[in-house]
């Protein structure tokens, strides 16, 4: 039984509707907020539940036909709770029988059982330090619980019993966050996390790069994959700019994790300036790229159909230097090309065009001595994991082409990988799984072009070659539905349109009560987490990125820099970015 005071009773309900509940006359409406975690104690199992709406009620219309004026408190003392009271809509979400609770309890050491975890909002998640493992079985909701079953806060020990400590021995925990209304972690199990493609969605400024950064730290930390991240803006990999009216920085992958996280830039120049001088310079060249390149950034060049007809027509022609070679023709040479291979004039003419601008790229040459893809796969294969940053070649373009153009190649040596171990079933030889971060992933899973990307066979493989994508988007209702369904876990901040909310629920159930919580949430450090990784859906406060974070995650011991260590970092990065 919970020694809680109860907040209400159970007055109606159904498994599909969840359950209303009337609230006691001592406790007040406001402090139940949407998202709140809260225990109904049935006759025999114990209701995890999540709090999707509140609600007033009244005993009798004429009361509300004749409301008390505002200055008579007596009269609303006499109506609280007999009259008038308050009620909430709870969606059940897990169940489990006390006995297997309290005997989870009792096999805990004497001090954790009496510990209360009294923390602070600005404790450490790590602080939390209970030593034994939870194997309490959770089980799917197939009913309710019965009339006037009592309603209790969710303690510390629930949320134990669902979501786990950080230090558990026998899951790979990371602790994201925090209830709204708690201190104590909600932790995703990051082997169930990188075993499917997941998703960060939210509108602009609402935190996606932190909530991103956060996850890619646990799964280095935790050693669950190793990641090949594809740093559109410069985020990820030395340092970033924070969010907020103060300009400042916080660290990026490689200052908290040095030795494991390696660096290659596109833009060697603008990745010096600001203060990485290990980064590795990478490059690509013509013969590398593919159809399925080209036909991805089609809308960047503004390339017809007829454009790419007449592009697999050179490329069966000339094969890997079909782009060089298409580049250096004449319109002579054009017209007999097109005469001999029933080629169309215009249509090439277009193409060679629109190609041309692949020539002002700085990291496209012409040839490559150097096969710089390999040396990523390697890296990646030594458990190293890698930021490709991008600099000043961030745009659309680029950064379209290249992170297909590397991940085909990567994707393709998975696949002889994981069909090697899958016969020899030596240990040896299974591959590390790996996470590819891309942003703006609405751009790459269009359903207009996913089918005949790479992208869109890694989403659907769902870890077959022990590849998946960690999206990071502004616009899920840019991505195909079917890629939507196959997203494992997805993390969510504030979204307002209603096309993006409803593809963040493609494929979820009971997903009407969760949409009244997503809108609910602050645009800043708050999430909704439902998915693979996670028992139940939950709101989070989301971990702070901050020193202590640092400290807590990395290989080194971050200490706070000095005021005039701070400012030199701040008005360096402002230079780079041409504040």
């Amino acid at each position: 039984m919970n020694s809680g005071q109860p907040l209400g009773s159970v007055t109606h309900g159904s498994l599909s509707q969840g359950l209303e509940v009337r609230l006691h006359p001592d406790v007040s409406v406001e402090d139940m907020r949407v998202g709140k975690f809260l225990i109904v104690e049935g006759v025999r199992s114990r209701f995890f539940c999540m709090l999707t709406d509140v609600a007033l009620s009244t005993s009798s219309h004429r009361i509300v036909a004749n409301p008390p004026s505002p200055n008579d408190d007596f009269l609303r003392d006499v109506l609280a709770g007999s009259g008038t009271y308050g009620t909430i809509n709870l969606t059940p979400m897990l169940m489990f029988t006390p006995e297997t609770l309290e005997e989870q309890g009792s096999a805990l050491p004497i001090e954790v059982r009496n510990q209360r975890l009294n923390v602070t909002n600005g404790s450490s998640l790590a602080s939390f330090q209970p030593q034994s493992s939870s194997n309490m079985e959770l089980l799917p909701v197939k009913t309710i619980p019965s009339h006037f079953s009592q309603v209790y806060e969710a303690s510390e020990r629930d949320f134990r019993a669902v979501f786990g400590w950080e230090d558990d021995p026998h899951r790979r925990n990371f602790a994201i966050g925090q209830p709204l209304d708690m201190d104590v972690p909600i932790c995703l199990d990051l082997d169930r996390f990188v075993e499917r493609s997941n998703g960060v969605f939210g509108k602009s400024g609402t935190g996606k790069s932190f909530l991103t950064r956060l996850l890619l730290s646990g799964i280095i930390r935790k050693r669950a994959a190793v990641n090949l991240i594809f740093d559109m803006h410069s985020e990820y990999g030395w340092e970033a700019v924070s969010e907020g009216k103060q300009f400042s920085t916080v660290k990026g992958l490689r200052q908290l994790f040095p030795g494991q996280v390696q660096m290659y830039t596109l833009d060697p120049e603008s990745t010096k300036r600001r203060g990485v001088r290990d980064a590795q310079e990478l490059y690509l060249s013509y013969d590398q790229i593919e159809i399925e390149d080209i036909r991805l950034v089609g809308q960047e060049l503004n390339l017809s159909e007829a454009s790419l007809d007449n592009a697999n027509i050179l490329f069966s022609e000339f094969g890997k230097s079909w782009i060089l070679r298409l580049l250096n023709m004449t319109n002579e040479e054009i017209q007999m090309f097109c005469d001999e291979k029933r080629g169309h004039k215009g249509s090439l003419l277009a193409l060679q065009r629109k190609l041309m601008r692949l020539e002002n790229l700085k990291y496209m040459r012409s040839a490559c001595p150097h096969n710089y893809v390999d040396q990523i796969l390697q890296s990646l294969e030594a458990g190293k994991h890698v930021v490709v940053e991008f600099g000043s070649q961030s745009d659309m373009l680029s950064y379209m082409l290249v992170t297909n153009m590397i991940t085909r190649r990567i994707h393709r040596a998975y696949v002889r990988k994981a069909e090697k171990f899958l016969q020899s079933k030596n240990a040896s030889d299974r591959p590390t799984p790996l996470v590819i971060t891309i942003e703006e992933a609405h751009r790459f899973l269009d359903p207009s072009v996913v089918g005949q990307t790479i992208f869109g066979t890694i989403a659907r493989e769902m870890r077959k070659y022990f590849v998946t994508l960690l999206v990071v988007d502004q616009r899920p209702s840019g991505i195909d539905n079917e890629v939507m369904s196959q997203i494992g876990t997805r993390i969510t901040a504030l979204l307002n349109d209603e096309k993006d909310i409803d593809a963040i629920f493609t494929g979820v159930s009971g997903a009407q009560s969760l949409r009244s919580v997503l809108a609910k949430l602050d645009s800043k450090q708050q999430a909704l987490i439902l998915g693979h990784a996670v028992p139940m859906p939950v709101v989070v406060r989301t971990r702070p990125y901050d020193t202590q974070f640092y400290a807590e995650i990395g290989d080194v011991a971050w200490e706070e820099k000095s005021d005039s260590e701070v400012f030199a970092a701040a008005e360096l990065a402002k230079a780079d970015l041409g504040f």
